[in-house]
């Protein structure tokens, strides 16, 4: 049976349906970036929310890439509903179908439609799933990229903007033109401090379009910073073929993800927010020191385990993690170099978080793939992995753990193959920098770290490149990087 709306009493007793009338939901939030992550999660979150007869908080997604039609399509097609399927450790699977997301816009076919529907007086919130990438910053200095062509393009043009910071700008400037309260932005995404972030990025293209609206967004707009997590891997076509042989329903892209479910905000919200601390969710003054606990341990802990075991040769999360050597490896990284540079995290015991850690990254049900993992490293480990490595050269703290997984960085961009020849798939924006960097290894020993932005003035610390020095030397005469990793751990 098709996932429709029409079919939905019909389903399998097994699925867990929208407890609640999708017909009276209203659209409060506009969603841009509507992947798998944000229907794990955000989506996730507000489905339950509406299921206690809070019906203002409806999402509309957004696609602002041509690449998003395929999803836009798929969706539209099944009236916007998705299933998710939750997949616990020991081989159970629930399914949810999730009925929040109610519409689904591209802005590529009508920008001044989306621009609209931001700027709708019931839209309360705008929030993002954009990738770091997203974000247009420079990842050394952090200053916004005005050199992007897309930038440039909207500046010129705002009317038909390409960017989120151009249909933000436009949307606020019609809200305050009619005389409405501006909508909440609020960020999704594994960025840190996202919501600080979001707002710096805005005011610098706004101040450079109309500086007055920027004076505005700057005393009116509301960007609470938000710390999110829930392991979702890529849907694959065994996923479709799972939920149809098991629960009878054609779904053209559902979601899968694992049990755990965590969502830390700022409260602070221009015009009023969901109640989604009432499904699970959690309000705090301060997020500062559960992003850095999440992203210090769970996304650098996935560098790690992304870079030094695709060259290996494993495949994914779960498979690496379940190699003994990884697991000690990881939890090492975590022990030694991760939680001496965390601030005190109030109701969180670290070591029963860490060990939580361990225990999601090994869910047999969870095929993670590294190369997901992998992708966008360039984005990802300027922000993940290489605060701490700064942090303990500054205390003279343990960094070996953390410098070969540069190196193992530094060799998957150069080779592009695991140990044993095989092609590796790399994804990343930078992926030709980062590979004519890393092929002059073999001339000058520091060449890939004298990429400036990514790692700034890391090349003068010379206790950590001594030490990327002698791994590197001896990653390129054998790349069994388990000697390594071993070779780390005895000098532990």
């Amino acid at each position: 049976m098709k996932l429709k709306q029409e079919n939905l009493k019909s389903l399998s007793a097994q699925m867990g349906t929208p407890a609640y009338d999708r017909n009276q939901v209203k659209v409060g939030i506009v969603h841009v970036g509507v992947g798998g992550f944000h229907r794990s999660h955000e989506a996730y979150y507000t489905d339950k929310l509406l299921a206690t007869g809070s019906l203002d908080w409806g999402i509309c997604g957004i696609g602002l890439r041509e690449a998003d039609r395929k999803m836009r399509d798929t969706l539209k097609e099944q009236d916007y509903l998705y299933s998710l399927l939750v997949k616990h450790p020991d081989g159970k699977v629930e399914n949810h179908v999730m009925g929040s997301l109610v519409d689904f816009m591209l802005s590529v076919d009508d920008p001044r439609a989306v621009i609209d529907r931001m700027a709708n007086p019931e839209t309360k919130i705008v929030s993002l799933t954009i990738t770091e990438g997203g974000y247009n910053f420079h990842p050394v200095t952090g200053a916004f990229r005005f050199d992007n062509p897309d930038v440039q393009h909207d500046l010129a043009n705002p009317d038909k903007p390409r960017l989120i910071f151009g249909y933000l700008t436009a949307a606020l400037q019609k809200r305050r033109a009619a005389g409405l309260a501006p909508f909440t932005v609020q960020s999704c995404d594994n960025v840190p401090h996202n919501g600080d972030m979001t707002k710096r990025m805005l005011l610098a293209f706004a101040r450079r379009q109309d500086a007055e609206l920027a004076e505005w967004i700057e005393a009116e707009v509301r960007f609470p910073n938000a710390m999110v997590d829930r392991i979702t891997p890529v849907t694959t076509p065994a996923d479709i073929e799972l939920l149809e042989a098991k629960f009878g329903v054609i779904d053209g892209w559902p979601v899968t993800c694992e049990p755990f479910c965590q969502w830390v905000i700022e409260d602070q919200f221009s015009d009023g927010r969901p109640a989604w601390e009432n499904v699970g969710a959690q309000f705090v003054p301060d997020v500062t020191p559960y992003e850095k606990m999440k992203i210090s341990l769970l996304n650098a802990g996935h560098s790690v385990l992304g870079l030094l075991g695709s060259i290996q040769g494993h495949e994914t999360i779960d498979g690496a993690v379940r190699d003994p050597l990884f697991a000690a490896y990881l939890r090492n990284f975590m022990d030694l170099e991760a939680t001496p540079v965390l601030d005190e995290v109030e109701g969180i015991d670290l070591d029963a978080y860490k060990d939580s850690l361990i225990e999601r990254f090994s869910n047999p049900s969870i095929k993670d793939s590294l190369a997901r993992i992998c992708l966008e490293s360039s984005a990802k480990l300027p922000k993940f992995l290489l605060p701490t490595l700064r942090e303990n050269l500054a205390s003279g703290g343990h960094i070996a753990y953390a410098t070969l997984v540069i190196a193992a960085w530094c060799y998957y961009s150069d080779k592009g193959v695991n140990r044993h020849g095989v092609a590796l798939d790399i994804v990343d924006d930078m992926k030709a920098e980062l590979h004519q960097a890393a092929g002059g290894t073999s001339e000058d020993v520091l060449s890939f770290l004298r990429i400036e932005s990514i790692f700034g003035e890391l090349i003068e610390e010379r206790s950590f490149t001594s030490l990327y020095e002698e791994m590197i030397t001896d990653l390129y005469k054998n790349p069994d990087i388990s000697v390594l990793m071993r070779k780390v751990q005895d000098q532990k």
